[in-house]
């Protein structure tokens, strides 16, 4: 069984069990998370889609990380103009722990 669910803007697939690093949610590690925006839902003989559907997404958040460094440098040839900003965007680490 499998859902397409919407999460902070973005699709996700998910599956019982499976980990997922998403935008960031607000809440602490171990806080239950119950998704309600789901898009598409498949439960081995039938398939679900739109207002068919009435499946909630259940998760737990396991921890905060943060992703890979993103550097955006500026610079205009001939006038010393240099400029050099960088982040590191959050993501929440989600366990999914049930879809019913």
């Amino acid at each position: 069984m499998f859902a397409i669910v919407k999460i902070a803007g973005q699709q996700f697939k998910v599956q019982q069990g499976q980990n997922l690093y998403v935008p960031h949610l607000d809440g602490k590690a171990g806080d239950a998370l119950e998704f309600t925006d789901v898009l598409l839902a498949d439960n081995g003989d039938a398939l679900s889609t739109g207002a068919d559907v009435k499946i909630k997404v259940k998760a737990e958040i396991v921890g905060e990380v943060q992703g890979n460094k993103v550097i955006a440098f500026k610079m205009k040839r001939r006038k010393g103009f240099r400029k050099k900003h960088g982040h590191r965007t959050l993501f929440t680490h989600i366990k999914v722990t049930d879809i019913a």
